[in-house]
């Protein structure tokens, strides 16, 4: 599959706040004076300072708030795992539920898309500075936002036709459309970050720009799918879901048919998985993965959205082996704990187990000399987090490179 392809989508409408009832959930704050929620949050998207101004009706400046912490807050507020982590903090916890504060950040959003707002500016502090980015993915493009806004010229490199990274290639245009994605990259054309998409950066080409550019951050992400070793791995009807996930968005709801499926993996990977089948019209879809419900990785609202579209979650067993001549008939698990084993038939088996760095990529985690940052150091985290990482990377490169 060639991510290179031209994506097209059907417009996607997500359901959100309106005026009065953003206002009548911001009400709700306790106005802490050492907010919970705003330790909590990795790219310090400060949300006791916006849902303040929320509440007292000033949304332009609860955009700016969120703007200026968080080159990404129009996707994050629609993908970030509030309940995990503001939403958990919030001191209304004790009292009865907290603060939707994921909802309150895409109204503030919603408000700056639709009247085309910027608040980011730019100062003329490093004006002669030229910073190179590998890889336009969340850390490279809060490192770029972070550096542009004090006068650093930077440029993106990506192999895709499109900047955005994982959230442009692996996350459901139903759970992040492509109009917020370019939202949030409109802000840094804006700020003169400047993009060059089709380029795959080699190593060589990577050592030749240590010496064209001041300096050179690689947020190149993790695009290679996990493999288990198990018989009939590589029987046709098997696929990643990295794969399973961008052919989907290319073929626009036009796939072959699917069939029964079985998806392996309880993250949010294997939930997008399930719900992109569901779209596609699979005859059947079934979720198992080795964690108990309680413990699987993805969020609650991916999980609640799974048995709210009927997919049947099943914890606790792991695929031993896959059962067919040349294409896959059927998936056999082995309970984790008392050894019980099960079949199911299956047509497409979709594998959604995890994701690393690849191997070429895997080589600048190990230089002293480059800046790194993202999913390709932490292994596979938030978005919120590879935006923390970015940002952290923009002050390194100020402080140890400029300030020298």
């Amino acid at each position: 599959m060639d991510r290179n392809q031209t994506l097209v989508y059907e417009p996607v409408e997500i359901e959100a706040f309106d005026f009065r009832r953003a206002m009548e959930e911001a009400s709700r704050c306790l106005l802490c004076e050492d907010a919970p929620c705003s330790t909590a949050c990795p790219s310090d998207t400060d949300p006791e300072k916006f849902i303040r101004s929320i509440r007292f009706k000033n949304v332009n400046g609860a955009a700016e708030t969120i703007r200026e912490s968080n080159i990404l807050g129009a996707s994050c507020a629609l993908i970030c795992p509030q309940e995990k982590l503001c939403e958990q903090a919030c001191n209304r916890c004790g009292i009865d539920e907290p603060i939707q504060i994921g909802k309150l950040q895409q109204f503030a959003m919603e408000y700056e898309r639709k009247l085309d707002k910027t608040y980011l500016s730019k100062t003329d502090t490093y004006i002669d500075k030229h910073v190179a980015c590998i890889g336009a993915g969340p850390a490279s493009l809060a490192c770029a936002a972070e550096l542009a806004k004090e006068g650093v010229e930077v440029t993106i490199f990506d192999e895709n036709e499109k900047p955005g990274g994982m959230l442009r290639y692996e996350i459901p245009p139903y759970r992040l459309p492509d109009v917020v994605i370019e939202q949030d990259i409109r802000q840094l054309e804006k700020l003169g970050v400047k993009f060059e998409l089709n380029h795959k950066v080699t190593i060589d080409e990577k050592e030749q720009m240590k010496n064209e550019y001041d300096a050179v951050f690689v947020g190149a992400g993790t695009w290679e799918a996990k493999k288990i070793d198990i018989p009939g791995i590589n029987l046709e009807g098997v696929v990643n879901a990295l794969d399973f996930l961008e052919q989907a968005k290319v073929s626009n709801g036009k796939s072959p048919s699917l069939g029964r499926v079985v998806i392996v993996g309880g993250g949010d990977v294997g939930m997008d998985c399930a719900s992109t089948c569901k779209h596609l019209g699979a005859d059947s879809i079934y979720d198992v993965f080795m964690e108990t419900l309680k413990d699987a990785p993805a969020t609650e609202k991916e999980k609640v959205e799974s048995f709210k579209i009927g997919v049947p979650l099943i914890s606790e067993f792991k695929p031993v082996e896959i059962i067919g001549d040349e294409k896959v008939e059927k998936v056999k698990f082995e309970h984790i704990t008392n050894g019980s084993t099960m079949e199911m038939v299956a047509d497409t088996v979709i594998m959604a187990v995890g994701q690393k760095t690849r191997q070429d990529a895997q080589y600048w985690n190990q230089r002293s000399d480059i800046f790194t940052g993202g999913d390709m150091v932490n292994g596979g985290d938030t978005v919120v987090q590879a935006v923390k990482e970015g940002k952290e990377a923009a002050t390194k490169i100020i402080n140890t490179t400029f300030k020298n």
